[in-house]
């Protein structure tokens, strides 16, 4: 049986770098995000809100690169998905293609953003489970915070959002402790977060003095990818960034600059996760 310890002050573990076109995405849709509770925030990073009311006839193609997280999510307005059978709150695990959503009319999303490896944490559930699945939120968390969610006014204001969230967070059970491998997960992640000399699992696996394995088990059952798979999204939300903040320098300084020595290698998964190649993305800009 795994070690308990106090929960870890709370760490950055995720971004909100990702979103391609981002200054297209603010004329279209009001994005909010707020920070969660201490109750919950050793496996909660942050709560958001989409709200959107476009004229007949106008849409608009949001597109967001994969992030290593798991969502709570309530939403009205938007399209029905087949495999939620109805309900209107959801467990979206980790994306591991790039996600994109018509965004068109009138809706509204209100969502609860876990940490890597948070909601299987707090469940006992393997995030495996969920990768590119979204599920009906009955039967990976309780009753009470199903009911909590969907209880939602959704044409409220800020204010009927965060006390509406603050519900959701009550309805957690308040005994929880931090899982020792869980601890773990956030550590390394935050640290493949902040520290950008990291180009390698091998890198991550000395400082951490963790086996591959370890760190392979570990990552695939808290978050429900592996290591390598998280390491490569944040150099390449780096990228991204760096174009959308008006990099104009030689592409290949850099994938360089970023951990990408082979440019061919680069280009190749640059286009496959975003859809276009990095001179063209930049000439989209």
């Amino acid at each position: 049986m795994s070690a308990r310890t106090n929960p870890p002050s709370p760490q950055r573990t995720a971004s909100y770098a990702g979103i391609l076109r981002p200054d297209e995405l603010s004329r279209r849709v009001q994005v909010r995000r707020w920070p969660a509770s201490e109750r919950v925030a050793p496996w909660v990073e942050n709560h958001w809100s989409l709200r959107w009311d476009l004229p007949d006839g106008a849409s608009y193609d949001s597109e967001t690169l994969p992030h290593p997280t798991c969502s709570l999510t309530v939403e009205r307005g938007t399209h029905p998905r087949p495999e939620l059978a109805g309900e209107e709150v959801a467990i979206t695990g980790v994306v591991t293609r790039r996600f994109r959503v018509d965004i068109r009319g009138r809706g509204r999303v209100v969502g609860m953003r876990f940490r890597p490896g948070g909601l299987a944490a707090l469940t006992g559930h393997s995030a495996r489970d969920w990768t590119d699945r979204t599920v009906p939120a009955a039967g990976v968390v309780s009753p009470e915070v199903s009911a909590a969610l969907g209880a939602l006014d959704l044409d409220g204001d800020d204010t009927a959002y965060e006390s509406g969230m603050t519900a959701v967070e009550a309805a957690f059970p308040s005994d929880r402790d931090v899982d020792e491998r869980y601890a773990r997960v956030l550590r390394v992640v935050a640290d493949m977060l902040e520290d950008r000399t990291f180009y390698s699992v091998a890198q991550v696996e000395e400082r951490h003095h963790v086996s591959t394995r370890t760190l392979q088990r570990d990552f695939l059952h808290y978050i429900g990818v592996g290591p390598k798979w998280v390491l490569a999204r944040y150099r390449m939300h780096d990228v991204v960034s760096a174009l959308d903040d008006g990099y104009d320098g030689p592409l290949t300084e850099l994938a360089m600059r970023h951990g990408f020595y082979d440019q061919a290698h680069f280009t190749r998964d640059f286009t496959t996760l975003v859809g276009v190649t990095p001179s063209r993305y930049r000439e989209r800009r």
